[in-house]
């Protein structure tokens, strides 16, 4: 009888997973994979950037809605360079009070909305 009470009590200090650490294991593997999915995005943007003119990737980014920030290195005109990368999207958003149906005119419900967007392009000439 002395081995077994040993053994029960050994099988009952194992840890069993508790709900906390069950919902940080699936918070992680989310986010794990939206970070694939961006990787994959990413990629696919630059491969267009590279089929395009300096001019032509400025144009379609500033039609998107971006501010786009020039790191150019030489002297030539634009339509000469050639991008060499597309980076650091940053979005700023603020809250603003929700106007529109439902919600009976309640002003409190704040959504946000982007009030600017920012990239930077580096151009080699």
């Amino acid at each position: 009888m002395t081995s077994v009470p040993n053994a029960m009590k050994q099988v009952d200090d194992v840890e069993h997973p508790t709900e906390g650490t069950v919902m940080r294991t699936k918070r992680t593997l989310v986010a794990a994979a939206m970070g694939i999915a961006a990787a994959a995005v990413i990629p696919a943007g630059l491969a267009s950037a590279e089929e395009e003119s300096a001019s032509e990737v400025i144009a379609r980014l500033q039609s998107q809605g971006y501010t786009v920030n020039i790191d150019k290195v030489g002297s030539g005109p634009i339509d000469s360079c050639t991008v060499t990368s597309v980076r650091n999207p940053q979005s700023v958003s603020q809250l603003v009070p929700y106007i529109g149906p439902g919600f009976n005119g309640d002003n409190r419900i704040l959504v946000p909305q982007i009030t600017s967007q920012t990239v930077s392009v580096s151009l080699v000439c």
